[in-house]
């Protein structure tokens, strides 16, 4: 048999020898070449096996075997499958080859033998019959020449051209394989295209739209909660004693104590903390708004005549003084304001008695507001019904009647809002939210400036509720009792006007990217402190941006998961296939373990195998995904109005390419180890 690969050119059959030798490439080919043109066959290097006759063939087998220069030839009836011109031929040739090494022929042909040979050695049933140029023991050498074998070793790039030139020949197979493998990668590409995509959508949100909202400081915070609101245990001690269990029986009432399980840490807003916010970088944000816990006293004036009290939003924990929350206090910083909102009427205040009011981005207003102001509900009105509207602030010595000690509010709104020291104020202007607006800092109703807060603390500070609150720190002088956990001397007196410190700011950043600067400047006042003297701050933000960060990577998650399996199981198919081929090369298997190749370089070739497969098909799929990146873009924007959203990373693109091949290299592991333990004998005799 001529045992060659069938696959490989009569040139690389030859130069397989060398490869397995460690020779260098230039060399293979130079030697290669060489020996080709001694046998005869110069004109036949580029043919492949299939394309020669059977003389050709021994030829190549002939030169195969001399190519790294053996000093002995071992030939096994090397023209029992030939005919009489081309054995004859080929006797020739190894004639030729004896005359400076030594050959040994097999051979049933006597006439062959006698022809060509120099000594005959007859054998019968194993032993020698004759010998016809013995030579005897005292003409033989003491110093006889050793013979040593070179360790065979090839090279990993040698072992990846290997395995490209079979792929090549079974081209069809290789790109069927290919494709399929590449299924798994497409569809994780087009998930994390997806997935990326959405990441930098809602970037793009949170920077135009999270922008506005604010970094939130309150002197009260909840920083934990240990479990549901009245749980048993230690954390709770009005029942920790008792065993709860939902839906009990029996006629047992527990109490449970709402705030046992919350842990409040409370902000210390002290002239450190606030001159080291007035000092930080003033480009790092459009408005610091102060606010308060005084209670802005306001009546209005009904159309039917009649009057009530308003509260405003910073009522706090006095709210109770009124059930509606129509003012609210604008930031401190007009040009901000107006870069979110639009004047739709009027004037921006500018004064402490000037106000505007906020309707929505349909020009709405909600009833129990419009209510709250004094008008009747109709269904339509005009900005005139607003711009001009008067409301009076009530100082403390005219809202409180002291009653042996204990201030009480008044009732008599009408007195209170024609005293001679109530405040006019009145709405100058009407402001609707603009389009390109990041977000909507201010709520629908009336809004006044920080002007009439300073106004009104700096009267309160000199009411009689403030003085006699401040000579007791005991008792609450609203209601005669004294304080408790709940309510605090300092509760009641920023209520009332008596403490100018903020019971909350906002800090308004100027991008959404100075937002992180503004968190490290707020965290590096907090170095070196004790826990309770730290600021606590709230990032509106940051919640919204983190759940929904978290959302995204779960949908990105799953997905992946689903589209892994596809990549599993094309893995799984590839490992397959190369098993097949491990089948259908035993031969070759079998010609190359003769030659010299070791166990790991037979692995080594179809590991190169399987790497090459699961690099194409990587790259297949990544080439497959951009071509569906552009339509899967046309559609989204259809949809969504969002042009170019899909988009997969070029890193991206370059570890799904290198999972492909990570995969189908594993994958391709065992029956690489099958090939490599296959014997060398058996091997050569499976056709």
């Amino acid at each position: 048999n001529y045992n060659l690969i069938s696959h490989l050119t009569v040139l690389d059959n030859v130069e397989m020898a060398l490869s397995l030798s460690g020779v260098s490439a230039k060399e293979r080919k130079t030697r290669a070449t060489k020996v080709l043109e001694e046998v005869g066959l110069g004109d036949q290097i580029t043919k492949k096996p299939n394309q020669l006759s059977g003389g050709q063939m021994q030829r190549v087998a002939i030169a195969r075997a001399l190519v790294n220069n053996p000093k002995i030839l071992l030939a096994d009836e090397p023209t029992g499958a030939l005919d009489t011109k081309t054995s004859k031929q080929i006797m020739r040739l190894i004639q030729v080859i004896s005359k400076d090494r030594l050959v040994i022929m097999v051979t049933h042909n006597s006439k062959i033998a006698e022809q060509f040979s120099d000594r005959i050695i007859n054998l019968l049933d194993g032993e020698v019959v004759g010998d016809t140029n013995g030579i005897k023991d005292s003409e033989m050498s003491s110093s006889g020449e050793s013979l040593s074998n070179k360790k065979t070793s090839m090279s990993y790039l040698q072992a990846i051209k290997t395995s490209f030139k079979n792929l090549f020949t079974k081209k069809g197979r290789t790109l069927i394989t290919a494709m399929a493998g590449s299924i798994g990668i497409i569809g994780v590409a087009l998930v994390l295209g997806i997935s990326t995509g959405m990441t930098n959508y809602v970037n793009e949100i949170q920077g135009d739209t999270l922008a506005g909202f604010p970094i939130s400081i309150s002197q009260i915070t909840q920083t934990d909660q240990f479990g549901p609101p009245g749980a048993a245990g230690d954390n709770n001690p009005l029942i920790q004693d008792e065993t709860t269990t939902e839906f009990p029986e029996g006629n047992s009432i527990l109490p449970y104590d709402a705030t046992a399980n919350l842990t409040l840490h409370t902000n210390v807003f002290d002239d450190e903390f606030l001159t080291y916010l007035d000092n930080m970088d003033e480009s790092l944000t459009t408005s610091i708004a102060y606010s308060h816990s005084m209670a802005l006293n306001i009546v209005t004036e009904n159309e039917n005549g009649s009057y009530d009290l308003v509260a405003s939003e910073d009522g706090g924990a006095f709210s109770f003084l009124s059930s509606s929350s129509t003012f609210s206090e604008l930031p401190n910083n007009q040009e901000f304001v107006e870069s979110q909102y639009d004047i739709l009427d009027g004037t921006y205040p500018s004064n402490y008695n000037e106000l505007a009011l906020v309707v929505d981005s349909e020009n709405q207003l909600e009833v129990g507001l419009l209510e709250s102001l004094g008008l009747s509900i109709d269904t339509e009105y005009t900005f005139e019904d607003f711009i001009g509207k008067e409301f009076k602030v009530i100082p403390n010595n005219v809202f409180y009647n002291d009653l042996a000690g204990v201030y009480l509010p008044r009732t008599d709104f009408e007195t209170m809002y024609n005293d001679a020291e109530a405040i006019t104020i009145k709405i100058t202007a009407i402001l609707r939210v603009n389009e390109d607006a990041t977000s909507e800092i201010l709520s629908t109703g009336v809004v006044y400036t920080t002007m009439l807060t300073e106004y009104v603390q700096d009267i309160a500070l000199v009411s009689d509720i403030v003085v006699a609150q401040s000579a007791d720190e005991t008792t609450n002088v609203l209601t005669g009792q004294a304080f408790n956990e709940f309510i605090s001397y300092d509760t009641i007196m920023q209520a009332i006007g008596g403490d100018t410190t903020p019971s909350a700011i906002q800090i308004y950043p100027a991008s959404y990217e100075s937002k992180d600067e503004i968190k490290a400047y707020l965290d590096a006042f907090n170095e070196g402190k004790a826990e309770e003297n730290t600021i606590i701050y709230t990032d509106i933000a940051e919640i919204f941006s983190n759940t929904i960060s978290g959302l995204i990577n779960t949908i990105t998650i799953i997905l992946a998961a689903f589209a892994g399996i596809s990549l599993v199981v094309s893995s799984i198919m590839i490992g397959i296939i190369t098993y097949v081929s491990v089948i259908e090369r035993t031969k070759e298997i079998g010609i190359m373990r003769s030659l010299g190749a070791r166990k790991k370089d037979i692995s080594r070739i179809f590991n190169a195998e399987t790497l090459l497969i699961g690099l194409t098909s990587g790259t297949l799929g990544i080439a497959v995904y951009y071509l569906l990146q552009g339509p899967i873009n046309l559609i989204i924007n259809n949809l969504i109005e969002v042009e170019s959203f899909a988009g997969l990373p070029i890193y991206y693109a370059l570890g799904l390419v290198l999972l492909s091949s990570v995969l189908t290299l594993i994958s391709g592991l065992i029956p690489s180890s099958i090939a490599a333990k296959k014997d060398p004998v058996i091997a050569l005799r499976t056709e």
